[in-house]
């Protein structure tokens, strides 16, 4: 058994969203690697140090997929704690989720992304995601989204939310 964490690994990702002739989509990607190899996720992954969250969650997004997006909205921060029957705490992620409009490139699976799709955000029960909370960050995305790219990043620009 490897070494319990020490502290917790900060990721970051982004919901992103496009208007498209058959209604808005959402951007999942099919995980490559583990944890959860083979399950949908939105883009994402951990920070490099130095990194601020959204440098983070856009250097990610442009790895995995190619695409880049436009102003970052913070739509939540929640973490994964698994405790082992012994008490150990096994893994500890910190995730800090975005939401963004699509503004350019083609998707294209690559880096950790083994697969991607451009997901109605009504009909995700037919995509298995990484985690729970995933369903409810994708409504919650979507919300009050006009379908159209909104103002500059919010909840305090490049700064710690």
């Amino acid at each position: 058994m490897s070494e319990p964490p020490q502290r917790p690994v900060v990721g970051a990702g982004v919901v992103v969203r496009r208007m498209t002739a058959d209604g808005p989509r959402v951007l999942l990607i099919k995980r490559a690697h583990p944890p959860k190899a083979g399950y949908w996720a939105i883009p994402g992954g951990k920070h490099e140090l130095g990194e601020t969250s959204r440098e983070a969650a856009r250097r990610e997004l442009e790895e995995e997929t190619g695409l880049t997006v436009g102003p970052l909205e913070l739509v939540d921060i929640f973490d994964i704690i698994r405790e082992e029957a012994d008490g150990t705490i096994s893994m500890h992620f910190t995730l800090v989720d975005y939401a963004a409009d699509w503004i350019g490139g083609e998707a294209i699976a690559s880096s950790d992304a083994a697969d991607l799709v451009w997901a109605d955000p009504g009909k995700l029960d037919a995509y298995e995601l990484s985690t729970a909370e995933s369903y409810d960050l994708i409504a919650r995305a979507f919300e009050n989204w006009s379908g159209s790219a909104s103002g500059p990043d919010t909840e305090g620009g490049d700064e710690a939310p």
